[in-house]
């Protein structure tokens, strides 16, 4: 399963994850990137550059309107007002709804070149005759959701932008996307995009009040899956970071895995190493959910399960303002009714 957990293996990824012509644009490296990306011309219709968080400085004559993005950064650039003409990663469920990762995505508006880690139809992204590339990277310099058997051919037929997000601010993380979309033409100063970030501010400033309000109660971070549980390691998510600087008890593992510092592996047996009042659940299809653990014993008997303070976690929202508006809100009313229970 894909996720945001790059670093981990091939066997662990499946639960946790799980002659083309070279396009117009010269795409140059940099000596040095800045950490959010750089714009230059192309909002005012000039010319297009942008340096990204490789240090890969891209030079177009004008800023790029056939887009292609893995699903989440597609998402969070359609929240600033720049369309993709094509997406990959999850952008829809097994049952046809929406992935939530995909956002608020017209999926009528775009071609999807793969819904599943491994895929992508390199011969239907060739038909799009993309102009660039955007995806994210999770502190291995790979793009996310480019197939390392193909990511070679795949740069080779348009410029590519990866923009960095592990141990990112949230804050931050949405900067980056901001800006791009600011170089892409966007109008980032629009009233839908500011009435969004004047909500996440007030949803921010409720967290925060929350928060200090429920200082003593503990939460911890969990992905469940059949034969472990894995215990997230806030520095590395953005979200997570934020509730932390904002005043959230989460939980944080003592012993991050070596091959993948996002998380600390945990046996079932060993779920409550860490006592926790609040569980705050991964609610991916991929991760097991609260109706799928009832017979798991060990996740019954725990303070969280027996006193139902469960709360779910999109660890996918795309990184804009009007999701984590949503979201934030949520973690702070589900902390207002959360009790001591350990």
């Amino acid at each position: 399963m894909a996720s945001r957990y790059p670093q981990l293996s091939a066997t662990r990824r499946s639960f946790l994850a799980g002659a083309l012509g070279i396009g117009a644009a010269t795409v140059l490296a940099a000596c040095g990137g800045d950490d959010s990306g750089s714009e230059d011309s192309g909002a005012s219709g000039g010319p297009f550059e942008f340096t990204d968080d490789r240090g890969k400085k891209i030079s177009l004559p004008a800023a790029p309107k056939k887009i292609v993005a893995q699903v989440g950064a597609a998402a969070a650039l359609w929240d600033f007002g720049v369309q993709s003409v094509g997406i990959f990663g999850p952008s829809k469920k097994a049952d046809g709804s929406p992935d939530p990762q995909a956002g608020r995505i017209d999926q009528s508006k775009t071609t999807s070149l793969g819904n599943a880690w491994g895929e992508f139809n390199v011969e239907k992204y060739l038909s799009l005759a993309p102009e660039l590339l955007v995806s994210v990277m999770y502190g291995t310099g790979k793009l996310w959701y480019v197939p390392d058997d193909s990511a070679s051919k795949i740069e080779q037929i348009a410029p590519t932008v990866g923009l960095e997000i592990a141990k990112v601010k949230l804050t931050d993380a949405i900067a980056k996307f901001e800006k791009l979309a600011a170089a892409l033409g966007a109008d980032v100063k629009a009233s839908s995009v500011t009435d969004a970030k004047a909500k996440f501010d007030a949803a921010t400033k409720d967290l925060q009040a929350a928060g200090t309000a429920k200082s003593d109660v503990k939460v911890i971070v969990l992905a469940a899956a059949q034969d472990n549980v894995y215990c997230a390691n806030p520095v590395m998510y953005p979200d997570l970071q934020h509730y932390v600087d904002n005043k959230v008890g989460l939980v944080v593992p003592q012993k991050p895995d070596a091959e993948s510092p996002f998380w600390e592996t945990l046996s079932w047996e060993n779920v409550g190493k860490y006592p926790a009042d609040v569980i705050f659940l991964d609610a991916r299809t991929q991760s097991l959910q609260p109706d799928q653990l009832k017979s798991n014993a060990a996740w019954a008997k725990l303070p969280a399960v027996v006193n139902n303070q469960i709360i779910p976690w999109y660890s996918e929202e795309p990184l804009s303002y009007p999701g984590y508006s949503t979201k934030i809100a949520d973690l702070a009313a589900g902390l207002n009714k959360a009790k001591k229970v350990t």
